[in-house]
């Protein structure tokens, strides 16, 4: 008895302090004081006016599209590169190929961050001879991003890709198709789980990404991302825009759960899939 009240007490402290500062950032949005020290979860007149104030002052429907341009084109192509490599490491023997994982594994150890004067002096060279893809450009930030999302996801694809039976490809190539056949309608319908979370986890890193993104998006206001946009509009205001800054992470968050939402079935299933060697 006092063990099930125990774990129950536990599981709503947990629930409560997890939120706790969602329901903040909720209520502030609507809160028509425009200030940290007004701050509260029920606001006593609730107001849409940080909302309509958000859309008419700022830039952010620019922003949140170009967030969700970059975050989506950028885990696409991380998918699809990852999926690639997973699939030759996991089929596929030839020399090399145990270093090949390692090295992989062991350039994931160094974040990208340590590399951000090296990046923006490459991308500032790439601005010379290619303008839109160098720095101050949306395919320029996409290319940084896929630099650091390939060693970790192709381990993680390689882990499910090994418990897909070989004999489903081996069948596949006795009824004439070649390897890439077998590998695009055989083997990636049925690792449909792992993709779909590797998207989701790349596409909500780089949503919410802004150290890369500050120092890549040099120029006009209206190439930020949300995370970029959402600092400079209280750079130096933070006292006075935090309910506009509220409403915009409130709006921001939504797109975040109607992915979480539509790919839930998938990512559960993704995770669990390749935890049991078969």
């Amino acid at each position: 008895m006092w063990k099930r009240l125990l774990r129950h007490g536990l599981a709503w402290l947990a629930i409560a302090f997890a939120l706790f500062p969602v329901l903040f950032v909720l209520g502030t949005s609507f809160n028509p004081a425009n200030s940290v020290s007004t701050t509260r979860i029920v606001p006593a007149r609730p107001t849409l006016g940080q909302y309509r104030t958000l859309f008419s002052e700022y830039e952010f429907p620019s922003w949140l599209w170009n967030s969700v341009k970059v975050a989506g084109v950028s885990a696409t192509l991380s998918v699809s590169l990852c999926a690639l490599g997973a699939y030759a490491f996991s089929r596929f023997r030839f020399r090399g190929r145990r270093a090949g994982l390692l090295t992989l594994l062991l350039v994931q150890m160094f974040p990208q961050t340590l590399a951000m004067v090296a990046i923006y002096m490459i991308l500032l060279a790439i601005k010379e001879h290619l303008p839109w893809l160098g720095l101050g450009t949306h395919p320029g930030l996409i290319l940084v991003y896929l630099g650091g999302a390939i060693g970790f996801n192709t381990w993680f694809m390689k882990g499910y890709f090994d418990t897909i039976p070989r004999s489903l490809e081996e069948s596949a190539l006795v009824d004439g198709a070649t390897p890439f056949q077998a590998f695009l309608r055989i083997i990636l319908p049925l690792a449909r789980p792992i993709l779909a979370v590797v998207f989701v986890i790349q596409f909500v890193a780089f949503y919410s990404e802004y150290l890369i993104a500050s120092f890549v998006l040099k120029g006009e206001s209206k190439i930020y991302t949300l995370a970029v946009g959402l600092y400079y509009m209280i750079d130096e205001h933070y006292t006075d825009r935090w309910g506009v800054f509220a409403a915009g992470a409130v709006l921001g968050a939504l797109l975040i759960l109607v992915v979480f939402y539509a790919l839930q079935s998938q990512i559960i299933s993704g995770l669990t899939g390749g935890a049991v060697k078969e």
